[in-house]
């Protein structure tokens, strides 16, 4: 770790009175317990909130379904619709250090990483305006005498569960396709991290407003997710869940679903492996694996947090890696020199540490770091620092388990069955990287390892139009792309007769 001269930690005053949230397009106090939002860089509370209660949740419901029903909005024809979006994406653009900033508070994240969330945000809304705009309903081959089309229309109320990891960007994720395909949506961000999500939810309103359009088109109800998220999951209004978090409670929504019989899209945890063969290039695989797992300070779910290494370069690849990450600087994500800063929550962080701890206590060695960094900056605030452990068997559960954090467990793989083989010794099925100068063995291991998402010589790099999810653990149904604006509507088939006689049953 290198320590850099504390710099002034900075943090933006909520631009609302603390206490408010967005019921059906209104600001006023939560009927529910209180909420705190605490800067991980130093523990101080930025703010209390009151959070959403089930009677909050049930009117924002309610009047949900009464917008989505409004014929100025299902009715409004789709280029007015994709205007709608693009508008909401110049003011995010507008207002994007303002957002940026409030989200390191929030979050604790570096500032250059909270910045690009921001426009990978306003990216989502522009990139799902021009997929709306360019969407066909489909005329289907005719066997008989009619026409057949397949049509889609609005689920009608949708609820948006997002995780505190990287707020804005999975706000957009979801109330982009979800605005889009016409229905009105019940944001829920996460307890921890709720402030970015309400001030979305101020630009959101804003040009709902400006373009006339009912303001109970969007609810931004933050609180816990055993009371304000399953009283959405529960509501009767609400068709359809999307869910991105823990796979413990995405597999209790999907239970919830199934007795509604409501679609749920669901992404879910990741324990994946990145992979160094043989040929691959040094320098290209050194920081790509540091940038995997340790960027975002490892919160998050597609954290390449299992490191696998052909045998013959295991030793001198690993000791290279221990060195640079001893030399990744740890910090507030307020200071630009910062590469890794605290983790989200003091409790959060407690929870790596216990896997540390589990880890040392299973055989594990531990490389560098494996505990918080000493010293006056960092004494209140949720750090911890970057972590190589190996000597530990696949099986252990540090190998198994997500840990959410800036921890990696290395491994040796001796040829491409046995790394085929400990890839795939997982309940989860998330997102995988491959290093390796060799086309045909890269498109080879990507057939093979159970991933949603593969890289090949780069890692967490994303595009709003390719579809993202995970398979087994990992999650149910995609997100981005053209199908991600699907997922958020319902099909329905259309014939239209053409024949001039009856039809010959009703004939006498």
């Amino acid at each position: 770790m290198t320590v850099e001269e504390p710099t002034e930690h900075l943090v933006p005053a909520p631009e609302r009175t603390p206490d408010e949230v967005l019921i059906a397009g209104e600001w006023r106090p939560g009927g529910g317990a209180p909420v705190d939002t605490v800067d991980p860089a130093t523990g101080r509370t930025l703010a209390v909130l009151r959070g959403a209660d089930a009677a909050d949740v049930d009117e924002a419901a309610r009047r949900a379904a009464r917008a989505a029903a409004d014929p100025a909005w299902r009715r409004l024809p789709a280029h007015r619709r994709a205007r709608l979006l693009h508008r909401i994406a110049d003011l995010v653009e507008a207002a994007a250090a303002r957002l940026a900033d409030l989200q390191t508070a929030d979050t604790g994240k570096c500032r250059g990483e909270t910045l690009a969330l921001v426009h990978s945000a306003a990216a989502t809304f522009r990139y799902t305006a021009a997929a709306l705009e360019t969407a066909e309903d489909a005329l289907t081959p005719a066997r008989g005498d009619y026409v057949t089309l397949s049509l889609h229309e609005p689920i009608g109320v949708i609820g948006a569960i997002t995780p505190w990891n990287s707020p804005i960007a999975s706000d957009a994720q979801k109330l982009a396709p979800a605005l889009a395909a016409g229905n009105a949506v019940l944001l829920k961000p996460a307890e921890w991290t709720p402030l970015v999500a309400l001030a979305l939810g101020r630009i959101v309103r804003q040009a709902l407003v400006e373009a006339r359009l009912p303001t109970g088109l969007l609810s931004v109800l933050p609180g816990p997710g055993a009371v304000t998220g399953d009283a959405i999951v529960r509501h009767p209004a609400v068709g359809k869940i999307t869910f991105t978090g823990g796979t413990r409670t995405g597999r209790a929504i999907a239970h919830t679903a199934a007795d509604k019989l409501m679609p749920v899209s669901l992404e879910l945890g990741g324990k994946s492996p990145t992979v160094v063969l043989e040929d691959a290039d040094l320098e290209q695989a050194l920081a790509g694996v540091m940038f995997g797992i340790f960027s975002s300070s490892g919160q998050s779910c597609i954290a390449g947090s299992r490191l696998f290494v052909a045998r013959s370069r295991y030793d001198a690849f690993l000791g290279e890696l221990v060195a640079r990450t001893q030399e990744l600087r740890v910090g507030p994500g307020t200071d630009p020199a910062a590469q890794v800063a605290p983790l989200v929550h003091h409790r959060h962080r407690d929870g790596v540490a216990a896997y540390v701890d589990r880890a040392r206590a299973d055989g594990a060695r531990v490389l560098c770091g494996g505990a918080p960094p000493e010293g006056e900056r960092y004494r209140d605030g949720a750090y911890y620092l970057p972590t190589v452990l190996d000597g530990l068997p696949h099986s252990a559960p540090a190998c198994q388990e997500e840990i959410f954090g800036p921890v990696l467990v290395a491994l040796p793989f001796d040829d491409e069955d046995d790394l085929v083989a400990q890839a795939n010794d997982t309940v989860y099925g998330l997102a995988c990287g491959l290093w390796t100068r060799n086309a045909a063995t890269a498109w080879r291991l990507a057939r093979r390892i159970d991933a949603g998402t593969v890289w090949v010589n780069t890692y967490k790099q994303f595009s709003s139009s390719t579809p993202f999810g995970g398979m087994k653990d990992s999650g149910l149904g995609r997100e981005k792309g053209c199908d991600g604006l699907r997922a958020y509507q319902r099909q329905k088939s259309l014939y239209w007769g053409t024949a001039s006689d009856p039809l010959p049953w009703a004939l006498g």
